[in-house]
């Protein structure tokens, strides 16, 4: 199977080079943007990458440092999905609590089970997959149920004044927008190996794995994936109806 491997060496350095250059090229000449913002997000992704990969490195052999290291991923995804809503420091906590309530559950039933087992080398990345997808879920119901309660404002006062309370308003405003933040991860599960060959599938099959192994641990990342996030959006848009989360 070391065939199957990622070669490195200057072709890849190469090939990444003119990958950067293409996608900075189609940013300037679609006039979507400026074209440095890709060079610097691949220079950024190469870094922090590389620095991980050290720190991976030691953090694999203690269980205590994989807990910790585990806690740092989640942190930085609450303040991550908190900054890209727009919110105030002081509403990370309530951002953690949705990603929690969807986070916890996944780890403890895949973990607990023993479907993965409880090792370095197995948690770290399946803890940061869960909670990567539910940071991306979290953030962008909070934003579309924030953006439309500010749109349809006008909505909502006159659900009050029919006598809906205060949350209950906001949901009916909120809620079917917020929901629309599941659908890539829908989509992307309705679409496994039509469509794409997800990371979890292509890194174990590189890994030496066969491709029902494979396939399995697709399935279960991607399953895992979709109850996770669907807590996290459940639990922020009550958030946000209740006034918890909000830009003020």
């Amino acid at each position: 199977m070391n065939g199957a491997t990622l070669q490195t060496g200057p072709v890849l350095a190469v090939v990444l080079t003119a990958l950067v250059a293409v996608g900075a090229l189609a940013v300037w000449l679609g006039r979507l943007g400026p074209g440095w913002a890709v060079a610097t997000a691949a220079g950024r992704a190469v870094v922090q990458l590389g620095a991980v990969s050290l720190l991976i490195t030691a953090v694999l052999r203690s269980g205590w440092l994989t807990g910790l290291f585990v806690l740092l991923m989640f942190t930085v995804a609450a303040v991550t999905s908190a900054r890209r809503v727009g919110l105030p420091l002081r509403r990370v906590p309530w951002i953690a609590v949705a990603l929690a309530c969807g986070v916890l559950p996944v780890l403890a039933l895949v973990l607990g089970s023993g479907v993965v087992p409880l090792e370095p080398i197995a948690v770290v990345p399946i803890a940061g997959i869960v909670i990567g997808g539910a940071m991306s879920a979290t953030s962008q119901a909070a934003r579309r149920a924030l953006d439309e309660l500010a749109t349809r404002h006008g909505e909502y006062e006159a659900a009050l004044a029919l006598g809906f309370l205060p949350r209950a308003a906001a949901l009916e405003i909120c809620r079917p927008s917020a929901g629309q933040a599941l659908i890539p991860a829908l989509d992307q599960t309705r679409t496994v190996g039509l469509v794409t060959l997800p990371g979890a599938y292509v890194g174990v099959l590189l890994g030496g794995a066969s491709p029902v192994q494979a396939g399995v641990t697709q399935v279960l990342v991607l399953i895992g994936l979709l109850a996770a996030e669907a807590i996290a959006v459940l639990v922020v848009v009550q958030l946000v109806a209740a006034g918890l989360v909000d830009r003020g």
